[in-house]
């Protein structure tokens, strides 16, 4: 008989690189508490940084922005733009190609949570749309 679920407190200290580029802090998904619907992590993007063209297959994404501002192109072709701000919710769909991008001279900082609960395994990377962002 499999363990009975139980709850599970984890305090973002450490943190991993992601496919897309990016560090991550450690947060909730299946290689930490087991989850099997939904992974939620925060992302600190220092200023300049930017993230690979990419998608999550099958996921859906939301992100709460925490400070900052991110400008984030999407789209086949990322050929749509938005700037996602402090207090912003920003959802992207599954399947939704996207480089998210840090201009600013600041920091910018995010709660993301994905209907992936395995972190990494749906990023599909999209490097003939990187030199679409110039």
């Amino acid at each position: 008989m499999p363990p009975k679920p139980t709850c599970h407190l984890i305090r973002p200290e450490s943190s991993y690189e992601g496919k897309q580029g990016l560090s991550y802090f450690t947060g909730i998904a299946t290689e930490t508490v087991g989850s099997n619907g939904i992974c939620m992590h925060l992302l600190t993007m220092p200023a300049g940084a930017r993230a690979k063209a990419h998608l999550h297959e099958s996921h859906e994404t939301a992100i709460y922005v925490l400070s900052g501002e991110v400008h984030t192109w999407y789209g086949d072709r990322l050929e749509q733009h938005i700037i996602v701000k402090a207090g912003d919710l920003f959802y992207i769909p599954a399947d939704v190609p996207h480089l998210p991008a840090n201009l600013s001279d600041s920091p910018s900082s995010a709660v993301i949570a994905r209907t992936d609960p395995n972190e990494q395994e749906s990023v599909a990377l999209l490097p003939e749309l990187d030199a679409l962002v110039a």
